[in-house]
């Protein structure tokens, strides 16, 4: 009988030095994904502890997504430079919701854990002009002719920008932001999280995982002459995904 309750108290207290001494957790880091720039966008992340082995979490994230033919272009006379056939950027918003499961838990002091992790939401997309400098002068042969400059700041058009060598520059990013179209989609998201961290009220790690994104219609990023936007572009955004983030617990 001795041996028994001795063995009920063992479990018992291992059962307890399994459960994690904090209940919240917040985050947030920067994202690099297959489909961004040198840097994706960022993201920012709550999650509450249920148990010992399962947390759901919220979260949002902003990223910029880029056409995988994008092709920066220089401008030998200007020194500017544009991304030929560009017209349209697209940023996205994504507010996620998901549970994550502790695969691997750490000592309370060092070590790392590893999680598993699975999440769905709305994205909202936003199509921003793309503007560049046109140069719309017109140059007569007469030597010694008054040249009147015509330069235009404008949303990138190859049927009507249709040489590149009067493209200068690129305009400023936001210069099309009062024309801002918002697209609604959808997100999946499946990962793996490695948890470092010397201290149990802070945490920093790194997520990698794959992220699928479907829009009802095709979303026109890039276009060109004598091929229909929809042919060029897509509504299927697949990506891989790595995010570095830190954050504390309570």
């Amino acid at each position: 009988m001795v041996v028994l309750l001795l063995g009920g108290a063992s479990a018992a207290q291992a059962q307890v030095s399994e459960d994690p001494s904090y209940r919240k957790e917040f985050t947030y880091g920067i994202n690099f994904n297959t489909r961004g720039g040198l840097i994706g966008g960022v993201a920012v992340r709550s999650t509450h502890v249920l148990d010992e082995k399962w947390s759901r979490f919220w979260g949002v994230e902003g990223v910029e997504v880029k056409h995988p033919k994008e092709q920066r272009v220089l401008n030998q006379s200007s020194g500017g430079s544009f991304v030929y056939g560009k017209s349209n950027y697209l940023f996205v918003l994504r507010p996620s919701y998901g549970m994550q499961r502790v695969i691997f838990r750490k000592a309370p002091e060092s070590g790392v854990q590893v999680n598993a992790l699975v999440g769905a939401g709305p994205s909202i997309g936003l199509l921003m002009p793309y503007y560049i400098y046109y140069d719309y002068t017109v140059r007569e042969n007469r030597p010694g002719a008054p040249v009147q400059e015509d330069i235009r700041s404008e949303q990138y058009d190859p049927m009507n920008n249709s040489s590149a060598s009067r493209i200068l520059d690129r305009a400023p990013i936001f210069s099309g932001a009062n024309q801002t179209k918002a697209r609604i989609g959808g997100h999946l998201r499946g990962a793996l999280s490695f948890e470092y961290g010397r201290y149990r009220d802070a945490v920093a790690g790194i997520e990698t995982g794959f992220l699928f994104e479907l829009y009802p219609k095709e979303l026109t990023i890039l276009r060109a002459q004598n091929i229909n936007d929809g042919t060029l572009n897509t509504k299927f955004f697949p990506s891989v995904y790595l995010t570095l983030y830190i954050g504390h617990r309570s």
